[in-house]
């Protein structure tokens, strides 16, 4: 994925944003091609947040768009998940192993931008 939006947001529009996908009938074929994605993805971008639910958001300091809505530059993320059935993981999938951040966080994106329902991610 490659966006505005860190991939465990799931706007209206999320989909678009989806820049190649990996279909698997089991888990643990799909769990390791995702960890071989987020190894590949961590060596070629410095920054980083990933979550236990196999979602992670890649991003490199200055792949900013300005917008007129907020009047900010808003960062760049390249969004890596593994869903089932395009919803995230759930509980007993989870990876504690994954829990973790880079040094750097960026600025949450434009509030004017999405409209976000509670239950479509968690809060950090």
């Amino acid at each position: 994925m490659y966006g505005l939006n860190e991939p465990w947001y799931f706007f209206d529009d999320w989909k678009k944003d989806i820049t190649e996908i990996f279909e698997f009938e089991d888990f643990y074929p799909a769990l390791k091609c995702y960890k071989a994605q987020w190894l590949e993805m961590s060596h070629s971008h410095s920054e980083y947040t990933s979550r236990d639910d196999l979602t992670t958001a890649f991003w490199e300091l200055g792949d900013e768009e300005w917008c007129d809505e907020c009047g900010e530059m808003i960062q760049h993320y390249h969004g890596l998940a593994l869903l089932e059935d395009w919803q995230l993981l759930p509980q007993e999938k989870k990876r504690w192993a994954y829990e973790k951040k880079s040094r750097q966080v960026p600025k949450k994106s434009c509030p004017n931008r999405n409209n976000l329902k509670e239950d479509e991610t968690r809060d950090d």
